[in-house]
């Protein structure tokens, strides 16, 4: 799977170790940046994400800020990308197998690394269980969601 991965300064401590993650589970990563810790906006970052997604350059994508939630505001405004910030491992991967989660929001000042590398591997593990049989009201919940969209 092709996974977006972009932080802040805020989350810049943790991108590498998150990116190397993902590669290691078999992942092509795009880097979208920043690639420092000098202070820039968490909107340009998230919206790199999103345009990623939206282009299908990613199938997902991880965001990185201090505390996670800046970047999944900013990228939850955009159509079609559905985040969710993550600090345990049951969130990330329950968030994509029932409601779709496509982009997972790290905090970096909140969680570890050896707990990021976890919740990561959650998250790109997991798949949406709405099209299975008996899990229909997943989807049905997710279609809901998405119509949300279309009344904006």
């Amino acid at each position: 799977m092709k996974i977006a991965i972009a932080c802040d300064h805020g989350g810049f401590p943790l991108k590498e170790l998150i990116a190397e993650t993902a590669r290691q589970l078999g992942h092509t990563v795009l880097d979208l940046g920043t690639d420092s810790s000098s202070p820039v906006d968490y909107p340009d970052y998230a919206e790199k994400v999103g345009r990623a997604l939206q282009s299908g350059q990613a199938e997902r994508g991880i965001l990185l800020c201090g505390s996670g939630i800046g970047a999944c505001i900013a990228a939850n405004k955009m159509r079609g990308v559905y985040a969710g910030v993550c600090h345990d491992t049951y969130s990330a991967h329950q968030g994509v197998e029932h409601d779709d989660m496509n982009v997972l929001c790290l905090g970096a000042r909140i969680i570890g690394p050896e707990l990021a590398r976890e919740i990561v591997t959650a998250f790109l593990s997991a798949r949406f269980l709405g099209n299975d049989p008996g899990q229909e009201r997943h989807a049905r919940r997710v279609q809901k969601v998405r119509a949300l969209e279309e009344t904006l």
